[in-house]
């Protein structure tokens, strides 16, 4: 069962939100909150695995929210408001779901989070990992891919794009970030961004918080800076 809690300021869409989330056999509602200052004070205290969040609330938005709860849980964005879109996926949201939705648009967007959080859970089921490299399945097969080869990884959602020297397509395969980060020698790789994992050995030119990899620019986000700043400080001369 997925721990799962509602959030939206308007009565009679949380109503609908929660109706829907008590529908569906795999999802358990641990809480519904029309505050969201209620609803971050919950998830620091209990147990939590994904929100419905709506975007649009007074006082607290739901992506300054979203912000604010690091390593928080994940997270599906429920809003009447497309322009929030690009935003939301910055933010790493499994799904945006706009109002008025059905049942089924629902269910997909659920869907869609237990197959991230199955993949999180069972870590081993497509990523072998040893201490100089790295097996991936992808397209149907097996890659063995060296450490010291990969610049960067980019995450999408349910998949992952590894991107290694001298070739210029990247590997794709289907993990997450968060996988990832767990997995590799922390000595190596550094999350930079909630979507991108560089490889320190592989970090020559820095512009602007932005790491350059040939034409690629990596954004260095804001909630990880001081811990990039840290290991260029280490190495400054």
């Amino acid at each position: 069962m997925i721990r799962t809690i509602a959030i939206d300021d308007e009565p009679l869409a949380l109503q609908l939100l929660s109706g829907y989330i008590r529908r569906t056999p795999f999802l358990s509602l641990s809480g519904e909150f029309d505050n969201p200052f209620a609803a971050m004070e919950f998830i620091r205290n209990e147990p939590v695995d994904l929100m419905f969040l709506d975007i649009q609330m007074p006082d607290l938005t739901g992506t300054e929210l979203a912000k604010l709860l690091k390593n928080g849980p994940r997270l599906i964005f429920v809003t009447a408001y497309d322009r929030y879109a690009l935003e939301g996926f910055r933010l790493d949201a499994i799904d945006y779901i706009l109002k008025p939705y059905s049942y089924e648009e629902f269910l997909q967007s659920a869907l869609r989070a237990q197959r991230v959080l199955d993949l999180e859970a069972q870590p081993r089921a497509e990523i072998e990992f040893n201490a100089d490299f790295l097996f991936l399945k992808s397209d149907y097969k097996v890659k063995r891919i060296r450490f010291d080869s990969i610049l960067y990884i980019e995450g999408l959602k349910d998949y992952i794009k590894v991107y290694v020297a001298g070739d210029p397509k990247p590997v794709l395969s289907i993990g997450s970030l968060k996988l990832m980060e767990q997995r590799l020698p922390a000595s190596r790789f550094m999350r930079v961004h909630r979507s991108f994992i560089v490889n320190l050995e592989k970090v020559e030119t820095i512009e602007r918080s932005r790491i350059v990899f040939g034409k690629e620019y990596i954004p260095v986000g804001e909630q990880y800076k001081d811990r990039f700043q840290e290991f260029l400080d280490r190495n400054f001369l």
